[in-house]
């Protein structure tokens, strides 16, 4: 059972927002039958954000950093390269991981910008008829600590009047850039949202407290992420083997606890070809070894919440 730890003269509570999550499960996970009797849950994110990002060419005065390495770059000058290297994303890398997905019968959850399907809706409609997950990555990839309260919560809105739009339906979970401001769980639960994976604190879902509500949080992984390839490690091989040793310690640890591993993924990084067929690899590794569970994260939000309703825990 989860507890929230009790208070001391030490450990204030805090007034500037939601407290800290330090005590997990401990010693006392619970138990979760993944489908089919898998032992792992693999959840692959892929985070389409191209063509929102910060540009001069959508008039917010300044550029992305490149995605790929450090360069100077003048900041007040629109930067075509760097805009460049974020079109292949959404013009070729995403085409090529999903038709990977489609080879291996895998689906995915997309954290997705709502204006990035907007203004590139052939991926939108993909990923529907391919049968993978929006989840709302925001309206756009913004940070939302620079936002207001009532920003913030025009921000989300917008999001899902335009995911409706672009797909037809709204998105039940949530994935913010960077994390959450201080406000964006509450709002999230006022806005109706089933869950959210704006944490980086374990590898099974949890309930918080968020008003008179148990929310659920299915968290995240920024270190089975291609944003590792910023310098983290040093290329597609040694990604490989970084991916094989978290999957392979998780699958066995997983014979006596569930576990979830969390891989993220963005187009523009994993999706140029050598990288592509290390993922491929990777991929490949996983399903040979069998008893693993390829889940889109509403998939796991359900399964959970069905075995382990807020009032068990």
């Amino acid at each position: 059972m989860q507890q929230s730890g009790d208070q001391h003269e030490f450990w204030p509570p805090t007034d500037s927002g939601p407290q800290r999550q330090l005590v997990g499960y401990g010693t006392n996970p619970p138990i979760i039958q993944w489908p089919d009797g898998a032992r792992l849950a693999v959840s692959i994110c892929l985070n389409v954000e191209e063509g929102s990002e910060r540009s001069h060419a959508f008039g917010d005065g300044m550029n992305e950093p490149n995605p790929e390495y450090d360069k100077a770059f003048p900041g007040h000058i629109r930067d075509l390269a760097t805009e460049s290297l974020f079109e292949y994303g959404s013009r070729v890398g995403v085409h090529r991981l999903l038709d990977l997905f489609i080879d291996l019968d895998i689906r995915c959850t997309a954290f997705a910008c709502a204006v990035a399907l907007a203004v590139n809706p052939d991926v939108g409609r993909r990923l529907v008829d391919d049968g993978h997950e929006i989840c709302s990555h925001g309206l756009r990839w913004t940070e939302l600590w620079t936002l207001s309260r009532e920003e913030e919560r025009q921000h989300i809105r917008d999001a899902v009047k335009l995911f409706e739009q672009v797909t037809g339906a709204r998105p039940t979970g949530w994935y913010s850039r960077y994390g959450p401001s201080i406000n964006t769980r509450e709002l999230l639960v006022e806005e109706g949202f089933e869950y959210d994976s704006d944490a980086y604190n374990d590898d099974l879902p949890y309930y918080v407290d968020v008003g008179a509500r148990k929310h659920l949080v299915v968290p995240y992984s920024m270190m089975y992420n291609d944003g590792q390839f910023g310098g983290r490690v040093g290329g597609a091989e040694e990604f490989l083997r970084y991916l094989i040793r978290g999957f392979d310690y998780l699958w066995a640890e997983s014979a006596r606890v569930p576990r979830i591993m969390s891989i993220g993924l963005h187009p523009r990084l994993i999706g140029q070809a050598a990288r592509t067929s290390v993922l491929r690899e990777f991929l490949e590794h996983a399903l040979g070894r069998g008893e693993v569970w390829f889940a889109r994260r509403e998939e796991i939000a359900r399964v959970f919440r069905a075995q382990h309703p807020p009032e068990s825990l």
